[in-house]
C-alpha cells in the first residue's frame, strides 16, 4: 500500500522548459521577462493596477506594512486564526496586533466584532480569506470607510475565489498572494503584492527594489538609479517566475482537477458527517472558492487525534492547521489571554485537512474517504 501525502506541488509539463530557458538565455535576477509575464497575467485576472511578484507572501505582507508606514503605537485588527506571517508583518514595524475572533461558519474574521475593536490608534484591518472563502467584504469595507482605515487582504488561500462575483484580493488597498508549494499555483516559495490604488504603485516598486528606483531605470525612465526610500530585496529570481508562468498557463486544468476532488469529498462525506458529529466546510452562496482546502471539523480534540492516528496507520497523511496566535508565546507577550477568542480556540483543536492536490488519483482519494468514514464506523 503506497503512502498518500497531504500535498504534492503541481507539475504541469513546461516548468523545466521555462526554467532551462532562463538558465540558458538569462537574466537569472528578478524582473526578467518571465516575471513581467506573471505581472501582466495577475493584473489581467484581477484588474489590479499593479501586481508585483515577491519572494513570499510573507514579504508581500511586509511590503504592505511598509507602504502604510506602520510604527510603534499603531494598531492593526487581525484574526488569531492565521499563519504567523500575517501578524509578523505588523510586529516587525513596531505596531500591535489587535486580535478579533473568527466566525464559526467560514472561519473568517467576524465582521460583527470588528467595530468594537477600533480605536483612535487603528491603522488597518488585515483580514484572511480562509480556505479561499471570502470574508464578508460588504460589511468590512463599510466599517473601514466609517473609520477611515484601509483594508489589507491576506489572500494566500484565495486566488480564483470571488465574493459576490468580484475576485478576492481586489477589495483592499493592498492584497497578498502565496505561491508556496502548498498552494494551487506554486513556484516552491513565492508570493505577490497587489496594489489596488495606483497612487502607491511607484513607492511599492521602490520598496521592493531595496529602496531604490532601479525599476524605473530598467524601463529607461531615469538615466541612473539611486536610494529613495526604505526597502528590501523582495523580488524573486526570474527562474522562479519561469516555473510559476508554466503553472499559470495551466491554471484552468489545475483548478478543474482541484474542484473535482473538493466536490467529491463534499458529496461522498455529506451523509456520513452529521452522524459522526463532523462539520464540512461552509461556502456561502455569494462566494465561490478555489478548492484550496478541504477540512473536517471533528467533534473534539480527542476525535481529531484519533482520526489523524487512524489515517497515519493507513499511510494517509492528514494534518491540522493554525494554532491560536493570541495564545502563542509571542501572542501572550502582546497581551493575548485564554478565552479572548473562543471560536478560534475551539476550532483549532478540532480541524483536520484532508489530502488535496492536482496529482491526487481517484483511487487514492477513494482510499482517503473510505478511511475517514471507517475511522468512526466502529
Amino acid at each position: 500500500m503506497k503512502p498518500i501525502p497531504f500535498n504534492r506541488a503541481a507539475v504541469t509539463g513546461r516548468e523545466l522548459e521555462y526554467v532551462s530557458r532562463v538558465i540558458s538565455a538569462g537574466p537569472l535576477h528578478g524582473d526578467g521577462p518571465f516575471t513581467r509575464s506573471c505581472h501582466e497575467w495577475l493584473e489581467r485576472l484581477t484588474g489590479s493596477p499593479k501586481a508585483l511578484l515577491t519572494t513570499s507572501c510573507t514579504h508581500a505582507l511586509e511590503m504592505a506594512a511598509l507602504l502604510l508606514d506602520l510604527k510603534a503605537g499603531d494598531e492593526v485588527i487581525v484574526p488569531p486564526f492565521t499563519f504567523v506571517s500575517t501578524v509578523n508583518a505588523i510586529v516587525l514595524r513596531g505596531a500591535r496586533p489587535v486580535f478579533v475572533d473568527i466566525r464559526p461558519d467560514t472561519l473568517n474574521l467576524d465582521e460583527t466584532q470588528i467595530e468594537a475593536a477600533v480605536t483612535p490608534r487603528t491603522r488597518a484591518i488585515l483580514l484572511v480569506h480562509y480556505a479561499g472563502v471570502g470574508c464578508e467584504m460588504d460589511a468590512i469595507m463599510a466599517i473601514a470607510a466609517r473609520h477611515g482605515v484601509p483594508v489589507i487582504e491576506d489572500n494566500a488561500h484565495g486566488l480564483f475565489g470571488t465574493y459576490r462575483g468580484r475576485p478576492l484580493g481586489t477589495f483592499g488597498l493592498f492584497s497578498t498572494l502565496s505561491f508556496h508549494d502548498t498552494k494551487n499555483l506554486s513556484c516552491g516559495e513565492g508570493g505577490a503584492l497587489l496594489v489596488n490604488d495606483a497612487r502607491y504603485a511607484d513607492r511599492a516598486e521602490i520598496i521592493r527594489e531595496k529602496g531604490t528606483n532601479r525599476t524605473r531605470f530598467y524601463r529607461g525612465q531615469v538615466d541612473k538609479y539611486t536610494w529613495c526610500d526604505i526597502g528590501s530585496s523582495y523580488l524573486p529570481s526570474d527562474i522562479l517566475a519561469a516555473y510559476l508562468l508554466a503553472q499559470i498557463e495551466s491554471h484552468e486544468r489545475i483548478q478543474r482537477r482541484r474542484h473535482e476532488l473538493w466536490s467529491r469529498y463534499a458529496a461522498d462525506l455529506a451523509s456520513w458527517a452529521p452522524g459522526a458529529g463532523v462539520r464540512l466546510p461552509v461556502v456561502p452562496d455569494h462566494c465561490t472558492h478555489p478548492a484550496h482546502i478541504f477540512y473536517l471539523l471533528m467533534p473534539s480534540l480527542e476525535a481529531r487525534t484519533a482520526l489523524l492516528a487512524y489515517l497515519r496507520q493507513r499511510l494517509i497523511l492528514a494534518v491540522f492547521h493554525y494554532q491560536p496566535l493570541h495564545l502563542s508565546d509571542m501572542g501572550r507577550r502582546l497581551g493575548g489571554r485564554d478565552g479572548q477568542c473562543p471560536v478560534t480556540e475551539e476550532v483549532c483543536d478540532r480541524l483536520v485537512r484532508l489530502p488535496l492536490f492536482f496529482q491526487l488519483e481517484d483511487d487514492d482519494q477513494a482510499r482517503v474517504i473510505e478511511a475517514v468514514t471507517g475511522a468512526t464506523s466502529g
